[in-house]
């Protein structure tokens, strides 16, 4: 029997780990592995109605509701406000602390250097600035270092589709149901704020079958294979697989990876030839 692998997504906002990485963590989960999604805010400013206290508490409800829809073990967000993220040296060490504690064999955050939201740039520095030392025991002393540094990936956002590469590519098509219902759950996000901000408040559907069709609609463009996802997607499932993909996922393989053979990352990851069972 294979050894369980233990995944933590550290994104910035609750509702980004479901949007960018639902569909790899579910099927992590379905296969028995232990995910972890981490957020470095607390999501305090997503709503143009609700007071910050509330929707605190709201969206880490909706983070809980999503988690047990996705097998998510574990959904923690630290007490940061939204719009306040910055690289500190406590924000390091929490992440460091995180990854350390959960035991992670593999680490999935944002790019550090992406143009969109600045929490999601700051995040993706963090984490960055926080994997060198996830394995030196005198930083940190009273949180056992990591034997081996995990896997790092980053995952694509809004403002990142310039410089994110294809290097890994996960169909989802298999768990697009889960995904869809992990986004459902924050309602907050997916049904008010982003609809507001974007003029569709008044077309938002109440039963699941619109909502399901309008998260199909309004983020395809974190949910469908897109067609320069093809070669990586042949790469790793081949050519005729590929050509009936979906849905997918894709992650850039961080530079600041040791290096890695293909086979040991199909052995990190959910894909054919891998750990497909625990």
């Amino acid at each position: 029997m294979h050894r369980k692998l233990r995944v933590i997504v550290i994104l910035a906002h609750p509702d980004e780990p479901e949007e960018y990485v639902g569909g790899t963590a579910a099927l992590y989960a379905k296969a028995g592995h232990a995910v972890k999604f981490m957020t470095l805010t607390n999501g305090s400013a997503g709503h143009w109605q609700v007071d910050a206290g509330p929707l605190v508490a709201r969206r880490a409800a909706e983070g809980a509701e999503a988690a047990e829809r996705l097998g998510v073990l574990q959904y923690e967000i630290l007490p940061i406000d939204d719009g306040s993220l910055i690289p500190t040296l406590e924000a390091r060490q929490a992440v460091i602390r995180a990854i350390r504690e959960w035991r992670a064999d593999v680490v999935i955050s944002f790019h550090p250097d992406g143009a969109g939201h600045p929490d999601n740039r700051a995040a993706g520095q963090i984490v960055r600035d926080a994997m060198p030392f996830v394995g030196l025991r005198n930083i940190l002393p009273a949180v056992p270092p990591l034997a081996r540094r995990p896997l790092y990936l980053l995952t694509v956002d809004y403002g990142t589709h310039p410089q994110h590469r294809h290097d890994i590519a996960i169909d989802t098509t298999p768990v697009i149901e889960e995904k869809l219902l992990g986004c459902d759950a924050h309602v907050s996000q997916f049904y008010e704020f982003t609809p507001h901000c974007n003029g569709l408040l008044d077309t938002v559907p109440t039963d699941w079958a619109g909502r399901r069709a309008f998260l199909l609609e309004h983020w395809s463009a974190y949910l469908h294979a897109a067609e320069d996802m093809r070669p990586a997607l042949a790469r790793w499932y081949g050519d005729k697989h590929a050509e009936g993909v979906e849905y997918a996922e894709t992650f850039t393989v961080s530079p600041y990876n040791r290096p890695h053979s293909d086979d040991e990352l199909r052995a990190l990851l959910p894909l054919p030839g891998g750990r497909e069972s625990a």
